[in-house]
């Protein structure tokens, strides 16, 4: 929330997840309610595909948008609608090293 003062989290469903080629271990219901069990997420959407984007911050008067710096310029089109901010990673989580030490390969937690 450093961001911003009502943050919105979207959340990708399980169906836009088999398009990225990521399984999900949990249901999108069970992933949906753990984001809304943090005290600092105000709304959680639904993510069904990548051109939905514009429209959800037309739709919710989104001012800034903030994403992992892993996506670096492929963002920078929303500029015309609001503030692009590219987060750097928090190096000591990592999905991808939880996901390999449960031996778990391509499964979506929470992206």
């Amino acid at each position: 929330k450093e961001q911003g003062d009502y943050l919105i989290v979207a959340l990708s469903t399980n169906e836009f997840n088999e398009v990225k080629g990521k399984k999900c271990y949990f249901s999108y219901e069970e992933r949906k309610k753990l984001l809304e069990a943090i005290r600092y997420v105000d709304l959680v959407i639904p993510e069904n595909n990548w051109e939905q984007k514009i429209n959800d911050i037309k739709e919710f008067h989104v001012d800034t948008f903030v994403i992992g710096d892993d996506w670096e310029g492929k963002f920078d089109f929303l500029k015309e609608y609001c503030k692009v901010i590219y987060l750097g990673r928090t190096p000591e989580i990592s999905t991808t090293k939880i996901k390999q030490e449960l031996g778990l390969g391509q499964v979506a937690i929470g992206k």
